[in-house]
């Protein structure tokens, strides 16, 4: 990474990270390495020993799970809110699921061995991580449930809602083909909620980009999964001053 992306960058645009106290953030700097993400990159792969948690600032991973035909369907995504990676603290060391870049930025990578470092000193570190794995098992829960239970549309809207809230920019760079396989659907499907959405003036879509234009719509368009999502994350981290860019401040 360049000087330039270096100082335009900085751990407290990740709300885990931006919620520890002064003393413990500035302990922890020094072992926190700045890194592009770049799209498709595989952060873990099913069954692989971890070596590096990972805290998003711009960028967004997603956590998914591929069958052995090759289906694939996304189980949650991980941006600004959190760290890629939970199973280094949990004890697993690995995970059946696989992490990869959905949206391209950069992040903080840390060593497996200091985050399990910091869970063990039951700090604010581990404080902050426990209710982050709540946030994320109420994720992971909402998403079998609309994908079970709502239209390809409302699975959809949910989609760019969480994914934009993530993300500094209503712009998306992502394929059809690539949202299809993390929502574990048909392309066909994701084309014509698309262009649903697009004739009623609630996104633009061109080939690789999506941009939102009217959110207060979409999230009309959208299920009760959104909500729940957003709501709890908020309820968890409810002593944490807001900042602009993450989902609790939205």
């Amino acid at each position: 990474m360049t000087a330039h992306n270096l100082t335009a960058h900085h751990p407290r645009q990740n709300l885990l990270l931006a919620a520890l106290p002064a003393a413990e953030l500035e302990r922890l700097v020094p072992q926190l390495e700045p890194v592009v993400m770049q799209l498709g990159q595989m952060l873990y792969e099913p069954g692989q020993q971890l070596q590096f948690a990972y805290f998003p600032t711009t960028s967004i991973a997603s956590l998914h799970y591929v069958t052995e035909s090759g289906a694939s369907a996304e189980s949650a995504g991980v941006g600004n809110e959190g760290v890629v990676g939970v199973a280094l603290f949990m004890g697993g060391e690995s995970t059946p699921s696989s992490a990869v870049v959905q949206t391209a930025g950069h992040a903080y990578r840390l060593a497996g061995r200091w985050l399990k470092q910091e869970f063990s000193r039951a700090g604010p570190m581990q404080r902050l991580l426990l209710r982050y794995i709540q946030a994320l098992m109420t994720q992971m829960t909402q998403t079998a449930v609309c994908n079970r239970h709502h239209t390809v549309e409302q699975q959809l809207s949910r989609w760019l809602l969480l994914t934009i809230d993530r993300v500094p920019s209503l712009e998306l760079t992502i394929t059809q083909e690539l949202i299809a396989s993390m929502l574990g659907v048909r392309r066909e499907s994701i084309t014509d909620g698309a262009a649903n959405l697009q004739r009623e003036g609630i996104i633009r879509y061109r080939r690789g980009h999506i941009t939102v234009l009217e959110r207060a719509r979409l999230e009309r368009r959208t299920c009760e999964c959104y909500g729940v999502v957003k709501k709890e994350l908020a309820r968890l981290f409810s002593d944490v001053a807001p900042r602009q860019g993450t989902v609790a401040a939205r």
